[in-house]
């Protein structure tokens, strides 16, 4: 009787070669970069993205909570911080006078520095892509954060 044939084991690429890798990595770095101008002006993680919130329009505490998904506990010390800062005031508007946080001069010029650094790392991402590449790019990495349940 002969002896079975010794299967070799597929041959995998480095983790480090593969995309996925890439992508993790570009992700890591990409998130640092974003999070320095902010952090080097006394903001905290999370703090520009209620900045670009405000930008477009003052908010209630409510509606904040809603778009960043924060509870009341969570967002109030961004809130205060912000205000602290002298980035973002609150005001009472509307007809019944309802409490609303809206940028001050100070706050939309960061928030437009915050915007022009974001701009400058996606144009980096993107630069020499094509409009249909950034389309089908933009796509297989909606694809996948569906497939991963976000």
């Amino acid at each position: 009787m002969s002896k079975p044939a010794a299967t070799k084991p597929p041959k995998s690429r480095p983790r480090d070669r593969s995309p996925l890798y890439r992508l993790i990595a570009a992700g890591q770095l990409v998130h640092r970069a974003l999070l320095e101008p902010a952090l080097s002006r006394g903001l905290a993680p999370g703090d520009d993205a209620l900045l670009y919130l405000l930008a477009a329009r003052p908010l209630s505490e409510t509606d904040l909570m809603s778009e960043t998904g924060l509870d009341a506990a969570r967002l109030g010390p961004h809130l205060g911080q912000l205000v602290a800062l002298g980035h973002v005031e609150r005001r009472a508007i509307g007809a019944h006078l309802l409490p609303h946080y809206a940028l001050t001069k100070k706050g939309k010029r960061l928030a437009q520095e915050l915007e022009g650094h974001w701009d400058e790392i996606e144009r980096a991402l993107l630069g020499d892509l094509k409009p249909r590449q950034r389309r089908i790019f933009g796509r297989r990495l909606l694809r996948l954060a569906s497939l991963l349940g976000a």
